[in-house]
């Protein structure tokens, strides 16, 4: 399953460790972050509950930038 979220963030460095934070959350299995459009592209594994998983990949990336935002 594939979905689309919006994000908050303030540079193109910024996006792409957020990007690297999510490819390495358990439930993940590829993720692509636009900073031209604001967009973060997750595809999930099979079986794998979108919202929890979600919830695990907003965290990781708060670790690597604090002031992200993914509007869920």
């Amino acid at each position: 399953m594939k979905k689309s979220y919006k994000i908050d963030v303030d540079c193109a460095n910024c996006a792409n460790l957020m990007e690297q934070a999510a490819k390495k959350t358990e439930g993940v299995k590829d993720c692509t972050v636009s900073f031209m459009t604001l967009k973060m592209k997750i595809e999930f594994e099979e079986g794998a509950n979108a919202a929890a998983v979600m919830e695990k990949v907003r965290a990781s990336c708060k670790k690597v930038e604090p002031d992200c935002e993914i509007f869920l």
